[in-house]
């Protein structure tokens, strides 16, 4: 079991989602289409697209806590 096994659910983006929730990826808001594949960040409560899941499983640890982030205004 890899970090982004246990730390998101990965879900096929369907139109409950989409319309209820959220049509766009919470980190770089990238439209997302009905049938792609999507990932629930369960540490944030959040949808991600698949680029930004694998880069936030790379500034993970292995309990699904940020250990590092890019650099940002502040």
């Amino acid at each position: 079991m890899t970090k982004g096994d246990r730390c998101f659910v990965e879900q096929e983006a369907n139109e409950g989602i989409l319309m209820r929730v959220t049509n766009v990826c919470s980190e770089c808001y990238t439209f997302l289409p009905n049938g792609d594949t999507i990932y629930y960040d369960m540490q944030t409560c959040r949808y991600l697209c698949q680029k930004c899941k694998d880069e936030l499983v790379d500034s993970m640890d292995e309990n699904c806590n940020i250990v590092h982030k890019k650099g940002g205004l502040f």
